[in-house]
């Protein structure tokens, strides 16, 4: 069954909280969700499939659907425009697009004006920036090879060649597909919190606190959990940003104690 909504939420806890959810395509969606999901602000995070018109689409027969991650935020910690900026940051459409037909795409889902806009935006200035660099390359590479014998060397010409700017390359690396969000498909059990999934031990202590799958993986604890098995944040910094989490204090008690428990046992 396809998942809608119109990207804002209000979560009800010890504080109530307005969202924004912000929907994306990177590559596997494995890695996206772990990057996203250990920062500050972002409150929830699944993986799914979208993009495509196949009816229910799954892991072996995605059809034209693509791999994506949604991302729930609290915008007054963290931005659009912020998690917009590693999106770019982080991937590269040339080499991502096409592979494995659209499974791995470049893709950003707006549910509003406002994000439509603040996406085409950013688009411009990333290709503006990705001009300017390639220029810069260019122009440093070029100033090199004349105080070079113009000898020619197997070496120097690949490395003249890769730093060209051709347009075709550099239309490829603009390549991000921006489009209205319409259906979003949950993917499969095995495919959330994959990095977090794979800490077995870690796994098994935490349904202490979550005994129903669906609200562990649903969790901001599982988030930042999937990010730390990926390297990108450690349990201290998740020990500090647990009273900004809209839940009740006696669950902000329950994840304090049991974070200082797993600390204490590495």
């Amino acid at each position: 069954m396809p998942v809608h909504n119109d990207g804002t939420e209000k979560r009800q806890g010890s504080q109530a909280v307005d969202t924004e959810i912000l929907t994306l395509g990177m590559g596997c969606f494995w890695g996206p969700e772990a990057l996203f999901g250990h920062l500050p602000g972002v409150l929830h995070t699944r993986t799914g499939y979208a993009g495509g018109t196949t009816p229910a689409p799954v892991y072996r027969q995605l059809g034209d659907h693509s791999e994506t991650v949604e991302i729930e935020f609290d915008p007054s910690i963290i931005t659009l425009e912020q998690l917009l900026e590693l999106f770019w940051n982080h991937h590269n459409p040339s080499v991502i697009n096409g592979y494995k037909g659209r499974q791995y795409q470049s893709l950003l889902f707006y549910r509003n004006e406002q994000q439509h806009r603040k996406m085409k935006q950013m688009q411009q200035m990333q290709q503006m920036q990705q001009m300017q660099q390639m220029q810069r390359r260019t122009a440093t590479t070029d100033e090199f090879s004349l105080q070079k014998d113009r000898s020619y060397t197997a070496d120097s010409t690949e490395a003249g060649n890769a730093e060209t700017i051709d347009p075709a390359v550099l239309e490829r690396r603009k390549l991000t597909e921006i489009q209205p969000y319409q259906a979003w498909y949950l993917a499969e059990a095995r495919h959330q919190k994959y990095y977090l999934q794979r800490q077995h031990q870690l796994m098994e202590r935490l349904y202490e606190l979550y005994p129903d799958q669906n609200d562990l993986f649903h969790s901001t604890l599982a988030a930042r959990l999937n990010g730390f098995s990926r390297g990108h944040i450690t349990l201290a910094q998740i020990r500090q940003e647990i009273p900004d989490w809209p839940i009740s204090k006696t669950m902000h008690q329950r994840i304090d104690q049991w974070l200082t428990d797993q600390q204490n046992e590495r």
